[in-house]
This record gives C-alpha cells, structure tokens and sequence, in this order.
C-alpha cells in the first residue's frame, strides 16, 4: 500500500488560492466600482430627501406667507370701510341716533315732539315768574338739550344691554358650529331666540341676507346700528374668516372671551374710579346745597342774587364756570376701556 503524498493537499490549497488571488485582481475595479455607485445612490437619495423637505418647507412658508398677506388685505380693506363708516358710528347724524336708540320715531316727528316740549318748558319757566332772559334759553334747553339727552341715554343704555348679552349669543354660535350647523343656522337662532337688542340687530343680519347680502357684508353694518367697537369686531372676525380660511368657533369662542375680558376691565375700572366719582358729585352738588340751606336760614342774603340784575350776572359767570369745572372732572375720570 503506497501511502498519499502530502504535498498533494498543499499544492491544491495553494492553487485555490491562487485562483482566487487572480480573480480577485480581475474584479476589484468591478467590486471598487459598485460600491461607488452605490455610495452615489445613496447620496442622490440622501439629497432627494433633503430637496423633498427642503421643498415642503418652502412650500409651508409660502402658504403661511400668503395666508397672513391675505390676513394683512383683509384688516387693510376693512379699516378703509371703516373709516368711511367712522363719520356715521362716532358722530352720526340724528336719524342715525334714532335708530341706534331704538326709537321707532320719524325724525319730522321727533323734531314736532321737541318743539313742543321747548314750548312748554318756556312758557312754564314764564308762567312762574322768571327773568326775561331765562324763557330763550328754557326753551332752547326743552328744544333741543333735553331730547337729545334722552337720544343719548338711550343710546347708551341700549349698547349696554347689547354688551351684557353679545358673549353669550356669541357662545350659543360657536356651540352650534362645533355641532355642525352653517353660520347661517346659527345667525337665525340667536335672531329668534336672544335677548333684545341682540335678538334684533342679528334680525337684521337675516333680513340683509334675504335682500341679496352676504353674511359678511352684512355683519359688518352692524356698526351702523350698534355703536361699540364690539360689533366691530364680529365683523372684522367673519370678514377675515370668509377670506381667509380657518377655524370659524375658535376665532368666535376668542371674541366671546375677548368680550368678556373687556367688559370685567371696564367694570374694575368702574369701580376704581368711584370714589373720584362721588368726590366730584359732592362737589358739583355743594353750591346748590349751600344756598338752599342758605336761602332757609337767611333769606335776604341770598334773596339779592335772584331780584337783581348783578346777581343775575353773577349767577350766570357761576353757572358757566361751574360747567366748565363739571366738564374737566367728567374727563378725568372716564376712561375708555
């Protein structure tokens, strides 16, 4: 038996390894080559993403950029109205005042309702025994002051009422969006079921729509009729969210909170000015007070001032510089919230 050979086993383990040595020379270009391209796949990869992300970035702040453009045309647009508007709501003309006091009165009817009162009042004032020159100017008060006074009042007792009940009707709004009822819905539910003034002012809202108006046209005359920056800004928040999009019971539910937040200020502010208040009522009150207790305890002292032509005179400088005290105080403790 002849043995195997050893060097047999080593001769084949060496040409293996030549063989591959050799192969291996042959395609390391192809192998280096491979990884290259795939090192380059993966780079295009990498910055397609990057220029994938880097264009939906562009893409939000364009969309953010264009959004809050259109926001910025919307409010320069409506402060442009409202300028135009701003002669009818802070000084508009007596029919307007009429209207926004709730009145029903004609103005040819108001005007005979003035004159007649002015009448009156002069000729009571004459009937008792006043000077001469105390029936003009009784009459002139009853013409034309002491109507539009009660104009006035009611003006501002209206726009009270109307702040008291705004926020809620607002609420009732935004519940009924968020339950997915249309504006629309929500408009003719507060114009039915509120409280005046809001039930009627939301009334004509609907009756403005029926004529042809949009909801945002039509919201945003409410200033005519209701003069308080509130109203306006319903209408700047439906003007804006008709444009521009977005989340229609989250801008109003804001208002309502907004509404409320101004009206618990205005009344702090209220009560920290009280004390002025009362301060300058005791002081407006006190020469009337003084010569009443005057005119009881020593009547031909005070006597002079009413049956005399320089008491006369003299009343009447008293009276001009007390208004004008009157005046100087009521400006400095209203404040507008």
């Amino acid at each position: 038996m002849f043995g195997i050979d050893p060097t047999l086993p080593a001769f084949v383990v060496l040409a293996g390894f030549a063989a591959g040595a050799v192969a291996y020379a042959f395609l390391f270009n192809d192998i280096s080559r491979e990884k290259q391209v795939g090192r380059r796949l993966q780079t295009v990869k990498a910055a397609e993403t990057d220029r994938a992300a880097a264009k939906a970035s562009r893409d939000r702040v364009a969309e953010v950029a264009k959004r809050r453009k259109s926001v910025q045309d919307s409010l320069k647009d409506l402060e442009e109205k409202q300028k135009r508007k701003d002669v009818n709501v802070k000084k508009p003309p007596l029919k307007v005042q009429l209207r926004q006091a709730g009145m029903t009165v004609t103005i040819e009817r108001f005007y005979l309702y003035s004159a007649i009162f002015g009448l009156v009042l002069a000729l009571l004032v004459f009937v008792i025994g006043a000077p001469l020159f105390a029936v003009p100017a009784a009459l002139l008060v009853g013409a034309v002051g002491v109507p539009r006074w009660i104009v006035t009042f009611r003006r501002k007792r209206r726009v009270k009422r109307f702040l008291d009940e705004f926020p809620n009707a607002l609420d009732v709004i935004v519940r009924a969006v968020k339950s997915g009822l249309p504006l629309n819905d929500g408009i003719r539910l507060i114009a039915n079921e509120a409280q005046e003034p809001v039930k009627t002012e939301f009334r004509r809202i609907v009756d403005a729509q029926q004529l042809g108006l949009s909801i945002p046209d039509a919201v945003t005359r409410m200033p005519e009729t209701m003069p308080c920056p509130e109203a306006g800004f319903f209408g700047i928040v439906i003007q804006i969210q008709s444009q521009a999009g977005g989340n229609l019971s989250e801008a109003l539910g804001n208002l309502s909170r907004v509404l409320r937040d101004r009206k618990k200020m205005k009344a702090r502010v209220q009560a920290l000015s009280m004390e002025a208040k009362a301060s300058a009522a005791i002081i407006g009150a006190l020469p009337f007070i003084v010569a009443v207790m005057t005119f009881i305890t020593s009547p031909k002292y005070i006597i002079p001032l009413f049956i005399t032509d320089t008491g006369h005179l003299i009343l009447g400088l008293s009276g001009i510089w007390m208004a004008i005290g009157i005046f100087v105080m009521r400006k400095m403790i209203n404040f507008d919230v």
